[in-house]
């Protein structure tokens, strides 16, 4: 089986209730639900949260909920180790045979079916790669120009120059492309939960061998500012406030 686990907590402080908050009349996580759902190969859907609004939510879209246990729902929980308690869940205590997962964030709407699908596709193509993820490019963000304030109050190298091996100046293409996992989706065997120690820092779920599924634009939504993003993402992807592109009667609207 093939399944989807989507993770989404109560407590944000740099956007309350962002998981929930409305865009083009439906909660931001309905997009990453819709996805999951319309997936022509996912058969369940599982929402992991610790919050009573998201699990409603949840279950108006037809997901199943996994209560998040409180010690996995700080701000300093990491993903992994929930992604990881939703997998076991699922596995042991359901007893469900699991050949795949679809990895998602209930705040990370810019995520289509056809990208899961394409991720499963190539994986069953591909047993040598361990997950399939979504990247987008952002060479604005590379590292070569990220800067951090000192102990002098000034601006200085986030990494130091002399350990960069890599041609730069003020063209933010010149170090060539630079791609960050979006949180659109992971699709990942069972393997890269169950020995997660041995995954490659920072997202330890995604394994080692990683393809990516390059799209245009996604990002996780974090702060109030980014929402037009979203919209603008989902305009250009066939959403509009009465409609998606699954038909009507598959999604519902906030009134």
């Amino acid at each position: 089986m093939i399944i989807a686990v989507l993770i989404g907590r109560e407590g944000s402080v740099g956007f309350p209730g962002k998981n929930v908050y409305p865009v083009l009349k439906r909660p931001l996580m309905a997009y990453p639900l819709l996805a999951a759902l319309n997936s022509k190969y996912v058969d369940k859907v599982f929402v992991s949260t610790d919050s009573k609004k998201i699990a409603e939510t949840g279950k108006q879209y037809g997901a199943d909920i996994i209560d998040r246990p409180a010690f996995l729902a700080t701000s300093s929980a990491i993903s992994e180790d929930v992604f990881a308690h939703a997998y076991k869940y699922v596995k042991d205590t359901l007893k469900i045979n699991i050949d795949l997962i679809a990895l998602l964030f209930c705040n990370a709407p810019m995520i289509l079916p056809a990208t899961i699908d394409r991720g499963v596709e190539i994986l069953r193509e591909r047993p040598e790669i361990d997950s399939t993820i979504t990247v987008s490019r952002y060479n604005m963000w590379s590292p070569i120009r990220a800067r951090r304030i000192d102990k002098e109050g000034l601006l200085s190298p986030f990494i130091p120059f002399e350990k960069m091996r890599v041609s730069m100046d003020s063209n933010r293409d010149s170090q060539g492309d630079v791609y960050f996992h979006d949180c659109g989706v992971s699709v990942v065997r069972p393997g890269c939960l169950e020995n997660i120690k041995d995954g490659i820092l920072p997202q330890k779920w995604m394994g080692r061998k990683i393809y990516p599924l390059v799209q245009k634009g996604g990002l996780d939504i974090d702060y109030a500012y980014e929402v037009p993003l979203a919209e603008s993402w989902l305009k250009e992807n066939g959403f509009t406030e009465e409609e998606t592109p699954y038909g009507k009667k598959q999604y519902k609207t906030q009134s």
